[in-house]
């Protein structure tokens, strides 16, 4: 039986929008990596900071993947953080928190570079990331002669989200989380509302469901003009964490701001005051 005419008509006026819209979706879901990871590639960044003392660090992820790492030691080295940073760039790209680690800190620090940056091969994926993430710590542990769990953990936006994994699954001496989110599809709602993007993504990040089972000092550091991250996002994580916890607003902060202030004096005291 042939259709009304009416709804034919229908029929055509819907066809070309949906098939636009699911090639759209198609698209994000084939460059969704592409869209959440920045990596830049060495030699791009400062590999020679004359005035840091560090020393490379390679290992491998848990599918071989080569990777690369600095290992800056502190004088007289009260504690040992393990730091990962966020989507875009490479550890280069944060000589200026290495040297105040170095300079003022009591406290040695590893920074390391996902799958794709830097200097480690690979292409950037959620579970990559995680993956190098605990790698790292492993590395770092073993270099420190410490066990994994006497580690201090500190991420930048996405490197916070895989920390407060680590956290979650293995506890940690300490957990610093810098202008971190609530889940990555809560970021993406609040860029595309117009699109059903928590039903989309497949890379989730979902720290807000993690955090809970973490058990242990807790420092979460924000800017309050973030435009990147709303801060509204880092106090969904931050009602959810357990106690001890603190969490320091940076008036005027916005995300991609280098360490304020703020962020300095408050990682000092968190460090200093550790069990």
């Amino acid at each position: 039986m042939p259709l009304p005419r009416a709804v034919r008509r229908l029929l055509r006026l819907v066809r070309w929008p949906a098939i636009f819209a699911l090639m759209f979706i198609l698209l994000l879901r084939m460059f969704e990596d592409a869209l959440i990871f920045f990596p830049a590639r060495y030699p791009a960044g400062d590999w020679q900071p004359g005035d840091l003392r560090f020393e490379d660090a390679w290992f491998q992820s848990a599918d071989g993947t080569r990777l690369h790492g600095w290992y800056v030691p502190g004088e007289n080295a009260a504690a040992v953080v393990l730091f990962a940073h966020g989507n875009a760039g490479n550890l280069s790209h944060r000589i200026d928190l290495l040297r105040h680690f170095q300079r003022q800190t009591q406290a040695t620090i590893m920074i390391f570079d996902y799958r794709g940056y830097g200097r480690s091969e690979g292409r950037p994926n959620e579970q990559g990331v995680l993956a190098d993430t605990r790698a790292a710590r492993t590395w770092l542990a073993k270099r420190a002669s410490l066990s994994e769990s006497q580690i201090v953990l500190l991420g930048e936006s996405l490197g916070g989200a895989l920390m407060v994994d680590l956290a979650a699954q293995d506890g940690a001496r300490g957990l610093i989380l810098e202008n971190t989110f609530s889940s990555l599809p809560d970021v993406a709602a609040y860029h595309y509302p117009w699109l059903p993007v928590r039903l989309l993504m497949r890379t989730r990040l979902d720290s807000v469901s993690k955090i809970g089972r973490y058990h242990g000092p807790l420092l979460m550091c924000h800017g309050d003009a973030d435009t990147i991250v709303p801060v509204d996002l880092a106090r969904r994580l931050f009602a959810r964490a357990n106690e001890p916890k603190s969490l320091v607003l940076v008036p005027g902060g916005d995300h991609n701001d280098p360490p304020s202030r703020e962020f300095l004096d408050a990682l000092d005291d968190f460090l200093m005051r550790l069990p």
